[in-house]
């Protein structure tokens, strides 16, 4: 009965736990303050050390043992269902449970890392201010990205990328010096306690169309191996940026892209100013599709090669189910205050026209 569920102090007590973080979660500044740089470091160093060191990712093994246990409780009830017997399953102490169960997974989830979704963030620390902006912002943006662009990709060094596609512990050891290079200038991304892993989901992952990902409730970042060399970098350090408490997927970009072009390694260097290069000529398309062909036939023939193997790679992994998945991931981060869903990726182009505008083109 309902009476039974309300006499339930265990679950009231969650479910008053869980509306005090939401009503904490309301105010940025507090978050910022008090859980950003208040407990949450505390919490994910902690993790990452006593996970960091394992060589295979224990949270896929969560991932994959709650798979295991949605799939037994799916195939009970169906049972129950032919059975006609699922009245007498259900009951409001099975809703009970779950209702506890769902609480649990919403508490440990924000205490673990989801209130970064609410912190003031990468603006703020930056002291830059997100505008509207208008083409001509997108297509000076594009012509300094490109430019850096074409250096990099001159120099880009075959033997080294292939290094990096092969080895990861080459790759995520790289990546690692490339945040203690970026905190000399930051200081806010220091990067303690690595925790950085191949995920055991590559084999399948182009049905969930992940590159890489965070896993909060054991602090260790993943990545698809399979993904191309050239774009592995900047995915590493976005999940790393997410590991530092940059919840939303504009401000994880925006940290990728200041730690990548600060590494020691040109690969790296390359593979920030190629991501977010093609986040700002795709909305360069949008707006002004002559200024779009002018930069692109502009472009270095390494770049051109890389274009059209990453195409090549999004074609080859396309599959009924991912479209499925997509959905469910764009309306996970619309409920977590990125109300642009996916797009919020492509926001990274206002971050930094922003940033352009504050500390000159000379400094993108």
């Amino acid at each position: 009965m309902l009476r039974s569920l309300l006499r339930d102090r265990y679950l009231i007590f969650l479910f008053v736990l869980a509306l005090l973080i939401r009503l904490f979660s309301s105010n940025e500044t507090w978050v910022e303050a008090y859980y950003t740089y208040g407990f949450y470091p505390h919490i994910s160093k902690f993790l990452r050390l006593i996970f960091g060191w394992i060589p295979f990712s224990l949270g896929d093994l969560l991932y994959i043992l709650a798979f295991i246990f949605l799939v037994w409780k799916t195939w009970k009830f169906l049972r129950l269902l032919a059975r006609r017997k699922v009245k007498e399953y259900l009951s409001w102490i099975l809703f009970g449970k779950y209702l506890k169960l769902v609480l649990w997974i919403y508490i440990v989830f924000n205490v673990f890392w989801g209130l970064n979704y609410n912190r003031q963030g990468i603006a703020h620390q930056l002291n830059i201010e997100i505008e509207p902006y208008a083409a001509e912002d997108v297509f000076q943006l594009a012509s300094v990205l490109s430019a850096k662009v074409n250096l990099y990709a001159s120099s880009v060094d075959t033997a080294h990328r292939k290094l990096l596609d092969r080895n990861n512990k080459v790759l995520f050891d790289l990546g690692v010096q490339t945040f203690e290079e970026v905190k000399k200038t930051f200081p806010y991304l220091e990067y303690r306690f690595p925790s950085v892993k191949p995920s055991l989901f590559t084999p399948v992952g182009h049905f969930f169309g992940f590159t890489g990902y965070y896993n909060p409730f054991s602090a260790e970042a993943q990545l698809k191996t399979t993904v191309p060399v050239f774009v592995k970098p900047f995915i590493l350090c976005h999940e790393i940026a997410h590991q530092l408490g940059y919840g939303k997927e504009n401000e994880a970009n925006m940290v990728a892209f200041l730690a990548g072009r600060a590494s020691p390694d040109n690969e790296f260097r390359y593979s920030a100013y190629y991501d977010v290069f093609l986040y700002t000529l795709h909305e360069l398309g949008k707006l002004d599709k002559q200024k779009f062909l002018m930069i692109r036939e502009g472009m270095h023939p390494r770049f051109n090669r890389d274009y059209r193997a990453y195409l090549q790679y999004l074609l080859k992994n396309r599959n009924i189910v991912e479209p499925w998945i997509s959905e469910f991931y764009d309306g996970y981060l619309k409920m977590n205050s990125q109300p642009k869903g996916k797009q919020t990726y492509n926001e990274v182009v206002a971050w930094l026209i922003a940033y352009m505008k504050k500390h000159g083109a000379e400094n993108i």
